[in-house]
């Protein structure tokens, strides 16, 4: 290689370092000013949320594939299921026939809608035993054992398409069977809004 070539190269290398060292400078300077608003009712900019659902996504991704899945099918397994979902989940995440919550509407992201979106189920186990950060979801994994957790996510097989007649069921079923009293409606603690009989809306 000739003097010339190297001579470029190194003023590219120069001038790139230069530009980095400015752009991460403004990075710093913009954060530490204040002026991003961290408020939960203000989105993310487009581009910024994209970044951060890749990060996520590819994060679990990576993480679950060595989860080995158990037998999800066993009745008792998913009734389990029913109740520690009802008590734990139901506030943020629905239930058949809820339309909304009270914390789910302050929340954002907004977090999916179980009693519609299936999941992958080594992805939902590794999710709720652990957690995600600078969302509203907890590591459960810190106070819950994984048969418990394991027991959630069979019941999150079932889940989608249910109606909320047997979701009720099951989660009183869930709550004789552990000798505790069921919540509300079968909705969690959380102040969920259901839909009465008639198909609308029931009021606060």
């Amino acid at each position: 290689m000739g003097t010339a070539a190297t001579h470029r190269i190194k003023r590219w290398l120069i001038i790139s370092s230069a530009l980095m060292a400015v752009a991460l400078a403004g990075v710093a300077a913009y954060l530490y000013s204040g002026r991003y608003n961290i408020a939960a009712d203000q989105p993310h900019w487009f581009i910024t949320a994209k970044l951060i659902e890749m990060l996520r996504d590819r994060s679990i991704e990576r993480r679950a594939q060595e989860i080995v899945i158990p037998d999800l099918e066993d009745p008792k397994f998913a009734l389990r299921g029913a109740g520690e979902y009802a008590a734990m989940c139901s506030g943020c995440h629905l239930a058949p026939g809820v339309i909304d919550s009270d914390i789910r509407e302050g929340l954002y992201p907004k977090p999916p809608d179980l009693s519609r979106d299936r999941i992958n189920p080594a992805f939902a186990f590794w999710t709720i035993k652990h957690g995600i950060k600078m969302t509203a979801m907890p590591a459960w994994g810190r106070t819950h054992d994984d048969i418990t957790l394991w027991s959630i996510v069979a019941f999150l097989n079932k889940l989608p398409g249910m109606t909320p007649d047997t979701y009720t069921e099951m989660v009183r079923e869930a709550a004789a069977r552990e000798g505790t009293t069921p919540p509300v409606s079968g909705i969690g603690e959380h102040g969920a809004h259901q839909h009465g009989h008639g198909g609308g809306e029931s009021s606060h």
